[in-house]
């Protein structure tokens, strides 16, 4: 076994609690005495107990001259928890083995630093980028003034249609790709739509698993007018996720008042274009702790969050089937750019098969 196995051991363990840690990172720890795993253990939510410190008391006394693996730098301040070099320098550990340092610019580098001066080797950058994307959110939150790490998800025919001219959409992906789409709710703090979406399919906007533990995102609404229904699902079922419902300025207070009776939060936001103004919304969202966001809306809501710049991933899926027509609803709307050079390109792509449709996931920023 290599650094590598290990550090892999460790990343498994992290992707545990993913979509259950936020606003902290999901972490995972392996302790190696004698080329074998002594104990392990990973951060399961925010005020708990962090990975370093279930994997050394997992360890119990075998942690004295051990190895700890741990995807994320250890902390070195004094939070809702202690300092986990504390922990690791008391417990005897020999040796720190770190996926990646800590993206607080204030704080990078500063727990291996107080390692180092204590006496303890430190080997960092182990699977590094593996480390890095399990938090990439977290990462572009707290580099990027505190704004949501935004994903957009688009699924569409192979001749780049998201319904036929009927409006009918269900289903273009198959099970399995659904069934990745609802993980990706499940690891996102919020989940976004606009009214267009909202009045064309009441949906849930939950994480549904069969047989899996999931948390349902925050659902965020886009709807100027506030021209919601009464019945509409976001406002009636039983989730332990709040809605909130992102309006306009000038909206009248009764039709405010009946959303925030149902439980709902108004959230008004400025206009820009006569739509609303998204990153104005994403400034917003991040100082609520929401880091991460997923964009689920139609074509309109789709083509803002491209041209607004907030988008950071593309989850593009295509079902290999075809309308066989220009009278489709695209999977964008709006003005495109005059030239192919100017046209929004992927990075760092990936391509998954579900069965027969096809995931491209790539970034833009």
């Amino acid at each position: 076994m290599t650094d590598y196995d290990y550090m892999q051991q460790a990343l498994s363990l992290a992707r545990k609690a993913k979509g259950f840690t936020s606003p902290n990172p999901c972490v995972g720890a392996v302790v190696v005495k004698d080329s074998k795993v002594v104990g392990q253990g990973f951060h399961h939510a925010a005020g708990l107990a962090h990975a370093e410190v279930e994997a050394i008391d997992d360890a119990g006394s075998k942690a004295k001259d051990a190895t700890i693996y741990v995807t994320l730098e250890p902390c070195n301040h004094f939070g809702k928890t202690p300092p986990c070099t504390h922990k690791i320098i008391n417990a005897g550990i020999k040796k720190v083995v770190v996926g990646c340092k800590d993206p607080n610019p204030n704080v990078c580098g500063g727990g291996i630093k107080y390692l180092k001066d204590n006496g303890i080797e430190v080997v960092s950058g182990v699977l590094e980028e593996e480390a890095k994307t399990l938090i990439e959110a977290f990462i572009w939150y707290i580099q990027n003034d505190k704004k949501p790490f935004v994903i957009l998800k688009c699924a569409a025919t192979l001749d780049g249609a998201i319904a036929t001219f009927t409006g009918d959409s269900k289903w273009i992906t198959n099970e399995k790709s659904r069934g990745y789409a609802h993980k990706i709710r499940h690891e996102v703090d919020a989940i976004l739509i606009g009214s267009g979406t909202l009045h064309a399919d009441n949906p849930s906007l939950t994480s549904r698993i069969a047989g899996i533990e999931t948390k349902d995102p925050v659902r965020i609404i886009l709807d100027t007018q506030l021209s919601i229904k009464k019945d509409a699902k976001v406002l009636t079922q039983d989730s332990t996720a709040k809605t909130i419902i992102v309006t306009a300025p000038g909206v009248p207070d009764d039709k405010k008042a009946f959303i925030e009776d149902k439980g709902a939060k108004i959230l008004e936001v400025s206009l820009k274009d006569q739509r609303l103004d998204l990153n104005e919304l994403m400034i917003k969202l991040g100082q609520m702790s929401i880091l991460s966001l997923l964009i689920e809306g139609g074509s309109m809501v789709a083509g803002s969050a491209l041209t607004s710049g907030i988008v950071n991933k593309v989850l593009y899926f295509l079902a290999p089937k075809l309308l066989g027509s220009s009278d489709g609803i695209p999977v964008f709307e709006g003005r495109g750019p005059k030239l192919i050079k100017d046209a929004f390109n992927l990075k760092g792509v990936n391509i998954t098969q579900f069965e027969n449709d096809i995931l491209v996931k790539g970034y833009l920023k």
